[in-house]
């Protein structure tokens, strides 16, 4: 049986199975492309390629930076180096109070306060802002003074931001899931993407004994090599302070 136009039905149906064939192909090929690309972005967002990288802080910069003690009533401005100037000290610069892996970073520091203590050297923490009782809720986790940093100094001198890429990183999920089995619970209060990091100064010009920037999120600092790092701190006296 012909069509009118001299084609036979047996041609248009295998003009209309390759028009469909070539459709299916086409899709077929889109999908396979988006699926690639998907795996691509999911292996490139576990990679430090696209990460911000990290500028190591100088004794200077970190001296001049303003800090603010949390007093409802009477709040006083004073410069970071009096944090450390006569024993030294160990200061988180916490990413969010409310964040439970924060929250687990500023229990393990915690638990290393005795042995700080016995050594003289203080343990402190800033927080970007103060918002609500969230600093008050965070202070069960951290056992030592907080203090407000306004411009966020001490998360730079390069501020590093991981947004939502890192709820695609293996290793952020990790972390959640190895504070979530320790049992730290949080909320989302606050701004939560400028990572934190914590450092362990020594009084004077001794200078930075450890830098740890946090990579991603829940990337907590080795309780081992705070407190390696807090036995280098040397007694503050006036000839080690000219040097």
């Amino acid at each position: 049986m012909a069509h009118q136009d001299g084609t036979s039905c047996v041609e248009g149906w295998e003009m209309s199975f390759l028009d469909l064939n070539f459709f299916s192909m086409s899709m077929w090929s889109l999908g396979a492309g988006a699926l690639g690309a998907a795996a691509l972005s999911l292996i490139l967002a576990n990679t430090d390629l696209f990460l911000t990288k990290s500028v190591d802080a100088t004794l200077e910069f970190l001296e001049e930076i303003q800090l603010k003690t949390l007093d409802n009533e009477s709040p006083k401005t004073f410069k970071a180096r009096e944090l450390w100037e006569h024993r030294g000290a160990v200061i988180m610069a916490v990413r969010r109070p409310g964040c439970f892996l924060c929250r687990e970073e500023a229990a393990d520091l915690s638990a290393l306060k005795p042995q700080l203590d016995l050594l003289g050297v203080p343990l402190y923490a800033v927080v970007k802002e103060k918002i609500g009782s969230e600093v008050e809720n965070f202070q069960p986790y951290f056992k030592g003074k907080i203090f407000l940093d306004e411009r966020k100094k001490f998360y730079g001198p390069q501020k590093r931001k991981m947004m939502f890429m890192g709820f695609v990183r293996l290793g952020v999920w990790q972390n959640f899931f190895r504070a979530r089995s320790k049992g730290f619970s949080g909320n989302l209060e606050g701004e939560g993407f400028v990572l934190g990091g914590v450092y362990v100064i020594g009084p004077g010009k001794q200078g930075i004994l450890l830098e740890h920037r946090e990579k991603e999120f829940g990337d907590k600092v080795n309780p081992a090599s705070v407190l390696e790092a807090a036995k280098k701190i040397k007694p503050h006296t006036s000839t080690s302070e000219g040097k």
